[in-house]
């Protein structure tokens, strides 16, 4: 579980603009349970480093070990390079068979297949950031 919630904030990290120095994930309660850095930095809610993206797609823990990799198509492989899901431009998020696991909407709210609010994301791009949420609830 602790390596899904690493490759996912990681996932926000491939796509967050590089000028701002964190993007906050939230969970349905509106509390933080982790942030993104500009430098690819994964941290939990209380700044403790989980993990890194680095700029050719590839997501380490903290101790550096190859956890996935992001493509650039929104393919999510883990790090035999199986793939988990995919992230479409349009905020869909699907597994591996191509099924609906859920959506980012355009406001930044998170949902499961059901419409329920499994969190938001703030200055996050709605493509990755979905990830998070669907790999680590």
């Amino acid at each position: 579980m602790k390596h899904f919630i690493i490759l996912m904030l990681a996932v926000i990290a491939a796509a967050m603009p590089l000028a701002v120095d964190a993007q906050t994930v939230r969970n349905s309660n509106h509390s933080t349970v982790g942030y993104v850095r500009s430098d690819g930095r994964v941290e939990n809610s209380s700044h403790s480093c989980l993990g890194y993206i680095r700029s050719d797609g590839r997501v380490e823990n903290s101790s550096h070990s190859c956890l996935g990799y992001i493509r650039s198509d929104g393919r999510v492989e883990n790090s035999s390079h199986s793939c988990l899901g995919y992230i479409r431009s349009d905020g869909r998020i699907e597994n591996s068979s191509h099924s609906c696991l859920g959506y980012v909407r355009s406001d930044g709210r998170v949902e499961n297949s059901s419409h329920s609010c499994l969190g938001y994301v703030e200055g996050v791009s709605r493509e990755w950031a979905a990830a998070f949420f669907f790999f680590f609830f």
